[in-house]
């Protein structure tokens, strides 16, 4: 009897040494996801109770210590994403959201959306209200927030994703392009081709950070070799078809000499821009050249495709969403991912 003793108190040492183990383990053994096992922890619904109590031994036997994050969850209870976005009106961003949604999903998550219109005032109130709810996590577009947006989530300890533009230096998480650089490879491409008389044509100044640093590697790239951007039409608002072809109109009635390419702040007003050219009788690309930005879904049937830079939104959002995930639930993640831009060479400016 005595040495059954000795035994188990061994045994039980031997327990009591052994490593802590991570959440990914508890899943893998149970053969289950990890935001099951979250489930099965927290006590919430969505998981059996046969289910819920194997996973509970497994997690004993494994040493398995629920993290502080998860602490804090289980006392709120919330399975709620704040998303938050500049615009609806932008394909750009329904295709990174929809890159996250099965993500989200089998991860039991669920999303509320709002639009910020790019003023950093209404995102700073809408965070304010996020918080007071105490979501799960919470994503923002872009990398340019106010001082207070920064440090009230930092304070809060609610994980949080900076989507679609690139920072070494984020509120938590990060994965999108890097926009500057987008516009630099495009102008030192446009140089190499022959172009000299570069133009823009984009949204209201301070409106979308992303295009103005695109627009500055643009100009980076064209000074480099001793060139300017003379012209720069501003077309109101909404990135649209209409704005850029209302925004080549009025550059071409007022410009001087005339440009020989026109980079744009997507391929929507790019279209704009190409239907404003040839309705003005200008053949592209012989007589002028025509860029645009993210390689969207109408390039594949234009007759003419459009010379772009390809951004991958859905892989964007995918990325961002399992990183967000891995932070709720404990797991290790990367904290910063910076995706590749592809330059497609259409056929709206000149060949080499």
């Amino acid at each position: 009897m005595e040495d059954k003793t000795k035994s188990r108190r061994k045994a039980a040492s031997k327990r009591s040494t052994k490593a802590p183990a991570k959440i990914e383990d508890v899943a893998r053994h149970a053969g289950v996801s990890i935001m099951t096992v979250s489930r099965a922890m927290r006590g919430v619904e969505g998981v059996s109770a046969k289910k819920r109590a194997e996973i509970l031994r497994l997690a004993k036997r494994l040493n398995y210590q629920p993290s502080s994050v998860a602490g804090s969850l289980a006392a709120a209870n919330s399975t709620l994403i704040g998303v938050s976005v500049p615009t609806l009106f932008e394909a750009v961003f329904a295709e990174i959201f929809d890159g996250m949604r099965a993500t989200f999903a089998n991860a039991g998550l669920q999303t509320v959306m709002d639009t910020t219109e790019y003023d950093k005032t209404h995102e700073q109130s809408w965070v304010d209200r996020m918080i007071s709810w105490r979501p799960a996590g919470i994503i923002l577009s872009g990398a340019e927030h106010s001082a207070h947006t920064r440090s009230r989530i930092r304070a809060a300890g609610i994980p949080a994703l900076e989507i679609w533009d690139f920072t070494e230096d984020p509120i938590d998480l990060c994965v999108g392009v890097d926009h500057h650089a987008a516009g630099l490879e495009m102008g030192e491409h446009l140089v190499k081709l022959g172009y000299r008389r570069p133009a823009y044509v984009g949204v209201e100044q301070d409106r979308d950070a992303r295009a103005e640093n695109r627009l500055e590697g643009l100009r980076s790239a064209f000074e480099s070799f001793g060139l300017s951007n003379d012209h720069d039409i501003r077309a109101g608002k909404q990135a649209s078809f209409e704005a850029g072809f209302n925004g080549v109109r009025t550059m071409l009635s007022t410009a001087a000499p005339r440009p020989d390419v026109i980079y744009f702040l997507n391929d929507h007003m790019a279209f704009g821009g190409l239907m404003a050219c040839e309705r003005a009788g200008l053949k592209v690309p012989r007589d002028i050249g025509i860029v645009g930005f993210n390689g969207l879904n109408i390039n594949k049937v234009l007759d003419k495709p459009i010379t772009t830079s390809l951004t991958h939104r859905s892989l964007m959002g995918e990325t961002g969403a399992k990183m967000l995930v891995a932070k709720i639930l404990g797991a290790k993640t990367e904290r910063t991912v910076a995706l590749p831009v592809d330059l497609q060479d259409g056929e709206t400016t000149r060949r080499q």
